[in-house]
């Protein structure tokens, strides 16, 4: 197992809620027995996911489908659900203002990784010795360089 926080638990303000649940309503607006079924799913794709740490490309493609299925759901039958008229509009995005905003997976911008990546290649180069990009390597007199 790793250090890294569990994207899965749930969030102080639903604390003592079950995972998964929108915080600050105790049924994320479903009934009980849709949160019956929709726990154990979630719970197998936790356990998915963690059989395939150490995998990123596996690990991609598990969010690939799961970005899928968020966009699947989010065309279909949440934008259908919404309601026409203005007023009631106004109502449900104000209340998903004050739950948590717009339910959005963000995707890592892979330009960014990518020059990140070359930042660090090339602070490796400066330093030649194979010291890690965040320690500067010192001169012949002992003052850092500029990293």
């Amino acid at each position: 197992m790793s250090d890294r926080p569990d994207p899965f638990a749930s969030t102080p303000a639903a604390a003592g809620a079950a995972p998964f649940q929108e915080a600050g309503k105790p049924d994320g607006g479903m009934t009980s027995t849709q949160l019956d079924r929709l726990e154990p799913c979630l719970e197998t794709l936790q356990t998915l996911a963690t059989e395939l740490e150490g995998q990123p490309e596996a690990l991609l493609a598990l969010l690939r489908r799961l970005e899928q299925l968020h966009r699947a759901i989010q065309d279909g039958p949440f934008r259908a659900s919404l309601p026409s008229d203005r007023g009631a509009l106004f109502q449900v995005l104000s209340e998903m203002e004050r739950s948590g905003g717009w339910p959005y997976i963000p995707r890592l911008q892979l330009r960014t990784f990518l020059d990140l990546l070359g930042a660090e290649a090339a602070a490796e180069d400066l330093c030649g010795d194979g010291l890690s990009p965040g320690k500067a390597k010192e001169h012949p007199d002992h003052s850092p360089l500029a990293a």
